[in-house]
């Protein structure tokens, strides 16, 4: 996949990849903070201010008028928050690609932030709180990550809370806005049937006369000092419990990054997986069990999620441990053509989500953001493919113990005695 990398004078990089065969274009705008760069009493900021760009800015003033803009060229537009990056987009038909930067642009550069419209947005998010509370597929994510960062910016809930989402003022914005939103932080991503010298052009036009920023603060980098495993109960009275089970590994550009997403793979990334067929096929504790990596810049973890019956939780966790304990000692071996099929999968996997271009700019853009660099799908198709049995060996026994072990499970219970004894 070709694409084009510039920077403007005043420090924003832009990526364009052009996909001649297609009829739109998604314009992504990227800026380099997220929530484990707040400060805890205005934890959610990041998230907030997502919401506050689409309800009014300089050239259209309310929600409505920035909606009826995307309405009329038959676009879609929505938005992003992360740990580590915020963004937002919008896709339309190519032959729209003016009329979507000088919205987008608008939005993300000039938003009139009105106190009515933080105070009607503040109750949107608090009820967004209650629904994911209510949601412990998606809960348990958050609680996983409170246990595996504990003590780091990391660990915080992306959206805030209740308490801090409440004292949120238009000056934090403002303030927020100033520290983090700066040319040098911001990267633009084109994917789709454009032309490089427009998208290049149109950047000029609609972010170029930006102000170049300052130094800025950083984030609390993670140090790893667990000793032992790490279990959190969030105790809930459902018809299911949900569990996380982890362990720490490295950073988003170390060395083996391919070897861990080749050894989720192996674990859990698809119906034939060792854990799909282990849990859900051979048991039948689970419906849903499924393993990943997630990193950032300075740390990352393989986590398997399983949601079972509340009564075969404890089984169910053993299994996946025992899964992972046993890779790590080589008691069961990973035969070769298990590593081939678990190739095979993420490279499938990837081609097909860059059939999209939102999903292109997301490829391109967060690296570039996180990193300073780009790497190609034919890059990583080329990371994955020298992963060797040993590689995987290797990793397993460096990452699978019992000091970088966490747990997290969500379901009806009194005490978390019986998963601490589980997991020791």
């Amino acid at each position: 996949m070709i694409y084009k990398k510039h920077k403007l004078g005043n420090g924003i990089r832009v990526i364009v990849v052009p996909v001649p065969s297609l009829e739109s274009a998604t314009v992504t705008v990227w800026a380099g903070v997220g929530s484990r760069f707040e400060e805890p009493k205005i934890a959610g900021i990041s998230h907030f201010l997502e919401h506050m760009v689409f309800k009014g800015s300089s050239k259209r003033p309310s929600a409505k008028e920035i909606a009826e803009a995307v309405d009329a060229i038959g676009g879609e537009f929505n938005a992003g928050t992360s740990k580590e990056w915020t963004n937002f987009y919008i896709k339309s038909r190519a032959g729209n690609l003016d009329t979507a930067f000088d919205v987008l642009s608008d939005m993300v550069l000039k938003p009139l932030l009105k106190e009515e419209d933080i105070n009607r947005e503040r109750g949107v998010i608090i009820e967004e709180i209650g629904m994911y509370e209510d949601t412990p597929m998606y809960r348990i994510g958050d609680i996983f990550e409170q246990v595996i960062f504990k003590g780091n910016s990391l660990g915080r809930d992306i959206i805030g809370s209740k308490e801090t989402v409440s004292a949120i003022k238009k000056s934090d914005f403002e303030g927020y806005r100033n520290i983090y939103y700066y040319p040098e932080n911001l990267v633009i991503t084109v994917a789709g049937g454009v032309k490089e010298k427009e998208v290049v052009k149109l950047v000029q036009k609609y972010f170029g006369e930006l102000s170049k920023g300052k130094a800025k603060p950083g984030f609390d980098k993670f140090k790893l000092a667990q000793v032992g495993p790490q279990v959190r109960l969030h105790p809930q009275k459902k018809e299911q419990a949900h569990f996380i089970l982890g362990f720490l590994t490295a950073h988003m550009d170390h060395e083996d990054r391919f070897v861990e997403a080749v050894l989720a793979a192996i674990l859990g990334g698809g119906m034939s997986s060792r854990l799909f067929t282990e849990v859900r096929e051979k048991r039948g504790l689970a419906y849903s069990v499924r393993t990943s990596t997630d990193h950032a810049r300075d740390i990352g973890y393989i986590g398997t999620y399983a949601g079972v019956a509340p009564k075969k939780v404890e089984e169910a966790i053993a299994v996946v441990l025992d899964q992972h304990y046993k890779i790590a000692s080589g008691e069961l071996r990973v035969e070769n053509n298990e590593l081939r099929k678990a190739k095979e999968y993420l490279k499938g996997h990837l081609a097909l989500s860059l059939e999209d271009t939102k999903d292109i700019n997301k490829f391109f853009g967060e690296e570039e953001l996180l990193l300073g660099k780009v790497e190609t799908p034919e890059e990583v198709y080329q990371g994955v493919d020298k992963v060797s049995l040993g590689d995987v060996q290797r990793v397993a026994k460096k990452y699978f113990v019992p000091d970088r072990l966490n747990l997290a499970v969500i379901g009806p219970y009194d005490s978390q005695e019986k998963f601490e004894k589980l997991v020791k």
